[in-house]
This record gives structure tokens, C-alpha cells and sequence, in this order.
């Protein structure tokens, strides 16, 4: 390998990651302006070496909260979706469901946790259903509005050829409504995993957000911005595959 090549190759690593470089030059050289202790700002070097010297703490939280925020993505699109579907089938249930989960969804979540753990107990079932409930909205107002954004003279199209309300739903509804759908899931995949992590922070006893909460507590401030760069790198995940799966899906539909 030919110096040039590595300064290329270096070059391209700096143009393609300098916001991460450049967030952990400011993080250092706060800390030494400032001459911060580490229980108040750990340096990057030591969030590096917690995240190395213990993985396997940061591994089994971090699949407990991706599985939870997984599972209450897919209850919560599925929910959504379904509303959806109801609210366009009929004028009367679009005007008794649209109010009700635009009300829903105003809600704080924070306000919800207490009601919910009151229900359903202080433990996962609560954190899936904090998940459900940010998951449906975004399915359920984009797949409204998909369902409604048919091409332009294909419903007059298809009522010309006598085609039943099924077949108008299956054949040209539905698979116009994808898209949209697509931007749903995409919008709904990094918060499915920071409000997981916000439950389990409020009343988990396991996930990155208990992990967080524990740390903090114990002035484990490493592992604390540990359970933070591991949260956002999930979550960054998440929306890459949706934002792949979306252009996937568009291309094929399209």
C-alpha cells in the first residue's frame, strides 16, 4: 500500500466521520479547560475502555431494550395500521378514532408510565406498552394519509372495471399506502428504542435505561455515557436498516 493510498484512505475517513471526531475533540478539550473530575465528565478514552474491559453487562442490557423496543415497534405499526385501515373503511369510525388517537398521543409519556405500571405492573409489560403507544402514532397518522393518496384517476379507473371495495382495497388502497407506511417505520424505529430506554430508566429493574440509572447513581459516570453511546448507536441502527428498507420498498413499488 502506497502512501498516497493511505493518505486517501485517510482523507476519506476524516471527510466521512469528522462530526464524531470533532464532538470527541470538544468532549476532551472541555475537560481540560474546565479541569472537570471524572465523577462529573468522565474522559472519552475511559467510556472507550468500560465499553472494551465489560462488554458483557452493556451486550445483555442493550438486547433486553432492543428486543422490547423490537417487539413494541411491530405491536404499535401493527396497531396503527389497523386503526387506520378501520378509520378509512367508514365516516363514522373515522370520526370517533381519529379524535381518540390524536388525543391518545398527546398524552406525555412520562405522565403514562405511572397509570400503566399501576395497570400492568412495574416491569416489561409496562415498557412494551410505552412502546406501543410512541410506535402508533406515526403508523397511524402516515397510513391515514397513504391510504388517501391514491394516483391520480386509478379509483375512477378501477370502479369503471366493476371492481368490488375488496379488490379496490387489496389492489390499489393498500399497496399505494405503502410508503407512507415505509416513512412511519422509519420515523418510529429510533424513538422505539429511546422510549423503551426512558421506561426502563423510570421503572425498569433491567435494560439500558435501569443500567443508566444505576450507574448514575453510583457515580459510575463512564458507564453512565457508556449506556448513552450504546443507546445511540442503536438507535442510529434502527433507522439505517428502516432507511434501507424504505428505499427497497419504494423502489420495488414504484
Amino acid at each position: 500500500m502506497t502512501h498516497r493510498s493511505i493518505g486517501q484512505r485517510s482523507i476519506g475517513f476524516l471527510g466521512k466521520y469528522w462530526g464524531i471526531i470533532g464532538v470527541l475533540l470538544l468532549w476532551q478539550g472541555w475537560i481540560w479547560v474546565k479541569d472537570l473530575n471524572a465523577i462529573v465528565m468522565p474522559q472519552p478514552f475511559d467510556v472507550v475502555k468500560d465499553l472494551v474491559t465489560h462488554p458483557g453487562i452493556y451486550i445483555s442490557n442493550a438486547a433486553l431494550t432492543l428486543t422490547l423496543a423490537a417487539l413494541g415497534l411491530v405491536l404499535g405499526m401493527a396497531l396503527g395500521t389497523l386503526i387506520a385501515v378501520l378509520a378509512w373503511t367508514s365516516r363514522l369510525l373515522s370520526g370517533v378514532l381519529i379524535p381518540l388517537g390524536l388525543i391518545f398521543s398527546s398524552v406525555p409519556v412520562v405522565a403514562l408510565i405511572p397509570i400503566l405500571a399501576r395497570l400492568l405492573g412495574y416491569d416489561v409489560k409496562t415498557v412494551l406498552a410505552i412502546v406501543v403507544i410512541i410506535s402508533f402514532f406515526p403508523a397511524f397518522v402516515f397510513t391515514s394519509a397513504g391510504l388517501r393518496a391514491l394516483p391520480a384517476g386509478s379509483d375512477d379507473l378501477f370502479r369503471v372495471f366493476g371492481a368490488s371495495p375488496w379488490q379496490r382495497f387489496v389492489r390499489l388502497v393498500l399497496p399505494s399506502a405503502v410508503p407512507s407506511w415505509m416513512i412511519a417505520l422509519r420515523l418510529s424505529a429510533p424513538p422505539a428504542v429511546l422510549s423503551a430506554m426512558v421506561a426502563e430508566f423510570l421503572m425498569g429493574t433491567s435494560g439500558l435505561g435501569y443500567m443508566f440509572r444505576q450507574s448514575a447513581a453510583d457515580f459510575q459516570t463512564d458507564r453512565a455515557f457508556g449506556t448513552s453511546v450504546v443507546a445511540t448507536a442503536i438507535s442510529v441502527l434502527c433507522f439505517t436498516l428502516a432507511t434501507l428498507a424504505e428505499r427497497r420498498v419504494n423502489a420495488r413499488w414504484s
